[in-house]
């Protein structure tokens, strides 16, 4: 995996203004585009096409200053049609418009090449089972929400305050598959995981996929797979967080598998009154690497 990641860094050198081929770089090292996207987007704080344009912006800085193109040529180098919108894409890394910049060079916020190095880590034991799943269903009350990595997603809160009780009693007594219980369901999530893009979250339950979906809920169909269970315990939600980071960049570049599209399931095990700390299990659908 650090090899990929590395390929594909170069692969942005080299592409200037060209589309980036994150698929191609994939299949070259026996991986998904989808896991590839993931993980990146996990070690480097950036998604892929957040750092091509930070890098490209970079680049371009020093095209600017030099003065021996026009403003035109730089832009089409680094794949923008206009002036217009390259000017808009070199402010928003920048904060400076081009003709200050040929003004008075820079000052300029450089993105320099990232490098990934596999380093020793993994002091801390992950508590991590596989456990292979037939096909089910997950059925409850959906919303789109933005994504947000650290901290308490207020738009999520809301949602599930709004659900009467009655409904979320109705729900424990549909749970009649694992995960069991009620669940934190995450879903149709960008690959990337762009802070702020949306996805589906649902508050619902796990039910076998021969039952019937109940009239009134949303439906999520989830084949059969193999999934990694992670058992975390602490400060709620930021202990589930630091696990899903720390599955990111230690546990799969360390073990034989990757991440498969589908839904991500937080079973809460037990909790405090308050929720300020609980003992969760988190479902992430994994295949062979």
């Amino acid at each position: 995996m650090i090899g990929a990641l590395n390929q594909l860094v170069d692969a942005v050198e080299e592409a200037a203004g060209e589309q980036v081929e994150v698929a191609a770089v994939a299949a070259r090292h026996g991986t998904t585009e989808y896991h590839l996207r993931r993980v990146f987007s996990s070690l480097a704080g950036m998604p892929v096409s957040e750092y091509v344009r930070r890098r490209r912006m970079s680049l371009a800085a020093a095209d600017v200053v030099e003065r021996s193109d026009d403003l035109l040529t730089i832009a089409v180098r680094y794949g923008y049609g206009s002036t217009e919108a390259f000017g808009r894409a070199f402010r928003a890394v920048h904060g400076i418009g081009l003709t200050e910049a040929r003004r008075c060079g820079g000052p300029f916020r450089s993105q320099h090449q990232l490098k990934f190095r596999l380093t020793v880590e993994g002091n801390t034991p992950m508590h991590v089972r596989i456990t292979d799943r037939a096909a089910f269903r997950l059925v409850g009350h959906t919303t789109r929400v933005p994504l947000i990595h650290d901290g308490v997603n207020p738009h999520i809160q809301a949602h599930v305050a709004a659900i009467p009780m009655v409904e979320h009693l109705r729900l424990k007594q549909l749970s009649n598959a694992a995960p069991a219980g009620l669940l934190q369901i995450s879903d149709e999530l960008d690959s990337a995981g762009t802070p702020g893009s949306e996805l589906t979250y649902m508050h619902g339950v796990a039910i076998t996929d021969d039952t019937p979906p109940p009239a009134g809920l949303e439906a999520i169909a989830v084949p059969a797979g193999s999934w990694a269970v992670f058992t975390t315990e602490g400060p709620h939600p930021h202990a589930l967080q630091e696990t899903w980071a720390a599955a990111a960049a230690e546990w799969l570049p360390s073990n034989p598998w990757r991440l498969r599209p589908g839904p991500s399931i937080v079973a809460v095990l037990e909790h405090n009154a308050d929720f300020t700390t609980a003992t969760c299990d988190l479902w992430l659908p994994v295949e062979r690497a």
